[in-house]
């Protein structure tokens, strides 16, 4: 057993408390809706969100997988960086994950809304159409959140005719807030291959040993592969994908700065 480091440990704590939390909350609906990262043109964006959404899961299995990377290899990096350094990468990690799914769904909402027929109404009006109106959900045996389109709205007031998917596009941009730490994870599993190449590694349904400097960049591989073709390969259909890249972008960049300039007068302490 590694022996926990300080971060890593405070991080485990805070992850746990917040999940806990949400499970006996009694209103879990509204928990999700504050502390999870909505889309910033949905009413129930708020900029809290950018940090809380790192500390929520949807479900038993989402933040087991996401501790259990965080022990694996958050513990090693910690020690080669310092507690202060390592949170500060982490964090930043995550904020990138943000940064680049937010730019991404912008320029998947704003073409599909404008394919859309409007008959005139306000954007405004169709924004709240919807939020309001279209919003359904539910949970699967793991307790995971899914968010679904509602088929049933779809020809709401006239706006649209039949089952179309620019709407649903629209839609789930809208109506789907983004929880977990998965984007700082990946930021982590980066400095991991960059720090301790050699390493050998192995899925749990793939008990090969695959040496890190393989492994991890094939793991990046795979999420953009369920970016770009919307193929869930071995995360659940809702992963978002776009903010796994984006952290482990993120934390390439910032290994890459600290590694180029660990001996001048640049090295952030």
């Amino acid at each position: 057993m590694m022996r926990l480091t300080e971060t890593v440990k405070q991080l485990l704590i805070i992850n746990i408390i917040m999940f806990l939390g949400t499970m006996m909350s009694g209103n879990i609906d509204l928990v999700y809706s504050l502390l999870g990262l909505h889309f910033p043109e949905n009413n129930s964006f708020g900029f809290w969100q950018i940090i809380s959404h790192m500390f929520m899961h949807g479900g038993l299995q989402h933040i087991l997988f996401n501790m259990l990377a965080l022990w694996m290899f958050g513990i090693q990096i910690e020690r080669m960086l310092g507690p202060r350094r390592f949170l500060f990468f982490y964090i930043s990690c995550g904020l990138g994950a943000v940064f680049i799914q937010i730019v991404y769904s912008y320029f998947s909402f704003y073409p599909n809304l404008d394919t859309l027929i409007f008959n005139n109404i306000p954007y405004d009006q169709i924004v709240y159409i919807l939020e309001e109106t279209s919003r359904s959900y539910y949970k699967n045996p793991d307790g995971d959140i899914i968010f679904k389109y509602n088929s049933e709205f779809s020809n709401i007031n006239g706006l649209w005719g039949g089952d179309n998917p620019n709407l649903d596009i629209v839609w789930e941009t809208l109506n789907s807030p983004m929880v977990g730490a998965s984007g700082a994870i990946m930021g982590v599993l980066v400095a991991f291959g960059m720090f301790f190449p050699e390493s050998r590694l192995m899925l749990i349904f793939l008990p090969v040993p695959i040496k890190a400097k393989y492994f991890i960049p094939g793991i990046i591989l795979l999420d953009l592969i369920s970016a770009t073709t919307g193929v869930s390969i071995f995360s659940p259909s809702n992963t978002a994908y776009v903010a796994h890249l984006g952290g482990a972008l993120t934390g390439f960049l910032i290994m890459y700065y600290w590694k180029r300039n660990q001996f001048n007068s640049n090295r952030w302490y």
